[in-house]
């Protein structure tokens, strides 16, 4: 309407221009018609035209501004979902690999079950909508069933009586009277599954896909774009949208236990608002039944959707297929979120799994789970997301549970250093399968491997105390000490937990609870071992300690020596655990205030240790310390240097945070 309007209007001021100056040249008197009212009143008429004009003229830009653009043609598009959060750098990526080239573009977005990309090529399509002429959402978990959905894309397309196998090339060539268009194939398997459907180029060029897969194996021709879970910022920014009351800290530690998996903090989230949840009860919730949660909690926009079930798809195939993966799997199920070292199946003499047995048949075994996204394989581990852990746990039915976690306890202990003082490649094994120790000995263990599971939680103890960690190896040594005591004929390894119990009691400060402890383990092992035996000099010098501690310097002594003697006799005289009897011994004189006596087993026992174990080992560190204050009560200047590089030395080993790097530094300071 306008535009006829501004049209008349600009004719009229046309013709009475013209007009004017026909008249001015032929000096006509009189205009035929309503014209002659022009040559009477031209300004009148000027006046009622200009404005006319000028409202004309200013209506088009308003009206095109609120004109809607054409909508692109869209089959099967999902609907947005509105509580689409972060990912801003992904989706910038995906257009700028999509557009950097002219033919058909390709783009594979990989990762986790549940991980958003579905969500992200949604959001993808939603956001760059404008930039198509046409969009398409095709459900690629089903190949077979492919073929049928382009039957009923090329119906939307306007061509009729269209068979399943011209489908898929009319569409195509049908798409180039649509450029750009963008067509998404969700959920694609492996590559020669979706090849068929995929476009080749040549007339259905200046066209897009996107593929997304939990599948490894897409590459090529096509670009592919690792997708991960959320960052945590992400995450917490998620819950606090979403759940009312929701404070950073609490979404922080939900999160933590989601492992920052996109659709399980969207089912928390409906968990919550569903049942009216306060997300510390949530928590608590999450904490102590996780298998149970994961099953709990609707999405608005997929109500079928739980990440319990996430995986079961990929489970079946694997059992069909390769039904030791599903083993493997299991076994893993059983361990820490953190890397899993594959020589804990290779290298045991446990029979974990028997694909393990043959390097090919494993090579694929493991490969298997990664392929199908379950797993991420580093050069020798394996790593499961947690909740990949709690689905499949919570599917194992109890006879599988029991006897995964009875062959996983065995292997450990047979792969955990037991030698933990005397081996020096002790602490990086360790440090490897100390998570995976806990999480399988963490619950009241199976009867068939109860005394196994007492052992693997003493070792662990008595790691966390060479890295000075006691307060997180009490309760492993309490539950060690009770599960022992359940049983029969276990008076040896009853004191081994009792003088480990001594030892971090005494750590912690808690000398008076130490005494007891340690006492009744002497007497334990002088019972039930011989009396040379090493582990009642253990005994006897961390009693010592603990006596010297209690201003009992008298009584310390002897018992101090007499374990020097011990593990002289057993081990000969440069053994590393002849190093600790010499520093308990130097304890006592130093306590008695004779350091030069002191001074020279100290400075043995440093000996021993530099010749046993890597330079920068927390023995030589503790080692230094003493010596360094020892020697700084003898007026010796070289007592600062020692101090400076046993400082170190825990600074590297423990952190700059721990309280015994803290105290070394203040030493160190003191020393200047």
């Amino acid at each position: 309407m306008w535009r006829t309007l501004a049209s008349a209007v600009a004719g009229l001021l046309v013709l009475f221009v013209g007009s004017l100056a026909f008249n001015a040249a032929s000096d006509q008197s009189r205009w035929p018609g309503p014209l002659d009212f022009v040559r009477v009143h031209p300004w009148v008429v000027l006046l009622l035209l200009i404005p006319l004009a000028l409202i004309g003229l200013w209506q088009a830009p308003r009206r095109d501004r609120t004109q809607a653009p054409l909508a692109p043609a869209a089959y099967r598009l999902p609907p947005r979902n509105t509580n689409f959060t972060g990912r801003d750098t992904t989706l910038r990526e995906v257009r700028q690999r999509l557009t950097s080239v002219n033919d058909v573009a390709m783009l594979v977005v990989h990762g986790l079950g549940g991980v958003g990309k579905t969500q992200l090529a949604v959001e993808y399509a939603y956001r760059y909508l404008s930039k198509y002429r046409f969009v398409a959402f095709v459900d690629a978990e089903h190949p077979d069933l492919v073929a049928s959905q382009f039957v009923s894309l090329a119906g939307e397309l306007g061509l009729t009586e269209v068979s399943s196998d011209q489908a898929i090339p009319r569409v195509y060539g049908k798409l180039a009277d649509r450029r750009p268009w963008l067509i998404i194939f969700d959920n694609g398997e492996k590559p020669g599954t979706l090849m068929h459907a995929l476009p080749s180029g040549g007339p259905a060029s200046n066209g897009h896909v996107i593929v997304t897969t939990r599948v490894s194996g897409w590459s090529g021709g096509s670009g592919v774009i690792n997708l991960d879970v959320f960052t945590r910022r992400e995450s917490v920014e998620l819950l606090v949208r979403r759940v009312p009351g929701m404070t950073a800290a609490v979404a922080d530690r939900i999160a933590e236990q989601l492992g920052d998996l996109p659709l399980a903090l969207e089912q928390a989230a409906g968990y919550m608002g569903y049942n009216h949840t306060a997300p510390e009860e949530y928590l608590t919730l999450l904490t102590s039944r996780l298998e149970d949660m994961i099953a709990r909690g609707e999405l608005t926009d997929r109500p079928a959707v739980v990440v319990a079930t996430l995986w079961q798809l990929s489970v079946r195939r694997l059992e069909a297929d390769q039904p030791q993966a599903v083993r493997l799997l299991e076994l893993c199920a059983l361990l820490a979120p953190e890397p899993i070292p594959l020589d804990l199946f290779t290298g045991s003499p446990e029979t974990l799994n028997e694909a393990a047995a043959d390097p090919l048949v494993w090579d694929t075994t493991v490969g298997a789970l990664a392929g199908m996204g379950l797993a991420r394989r580093g050069d020798a581990s394996l790593v499961l997301h947690r909740l990949v852990q709690a689905a499949i746990r919570a599917a194992m039915p109890d006879e599988v549970h029991t006897d995964a976690r009875v062959r996983l306890c065995r292997a450990l202990l047979a792969a955990v250093p037991h030698d933990i003082h005397g081996d020096p490649d002790a602490r990086p094994r360790w440090q490897k399968l100390l998570p995976h120790v806990i999480a399988v000995a963490k619950e009241d263990p199976p009867a068939e491997c109860a005394a196994e599971t007492a052992v693997l939680l003493r070792l662990a103890s008595a790691f966390l105390i060479q890295l000075g960690d006691c307060s997180v190896a009490l309760p492993l040594c309490e539950r060690a000490l009770t599960i022992d005591e359940s049983l029969e004929g276990r008076d040896a390894e009853v004191g081994f937990d009792l003088i480990t119990l001594a030892q971090i009691h005494r750590d912690l400060g808690a000398t008076e609870t130490a005494r007891p402890l340690a006492e009744r383990a002497l007497r334990l092992h002088e019972s039930s071992l011989p009396a040379d035996s090493p582990a009642i000099a253990t005994d006897l010098a961390t009693l010592a300690r603990i006596l010297c501690l209690l201003g009992e310097h008298g009584a310390a002594r002897p018992l101090a020596e007499r374990a020097l003697q011990i593990d002289e006799a057993a081990y000969g005289p440069d053994d590393p655990y002849v190093s600790f009897d010499l520093i308990a011994l130097a304890n006592v004189h130093v306590d008695l205030g004779d350091h030069a006596t002191a001074l020279p087993l100290i400075s043995r026992s440093l000996r021993i240790r530099e010749a046993s174990y890597a330079p920068d080992h927390l023995y030589i560190g503790y080692a230094l310390l003493f010596k360094a204050r020892v020697l700084h009560t003898l007026n010796d200047p070289t007592a600062a240097d020692l101090a400076r590089r046993g400082a170190q030395i825990l600074h590297t080993r423990l952190g700059k945070t721990h309280p015994k790097t803290e105290d070394a530094f203040a030493l160190v300071n003191r020393l200047r």
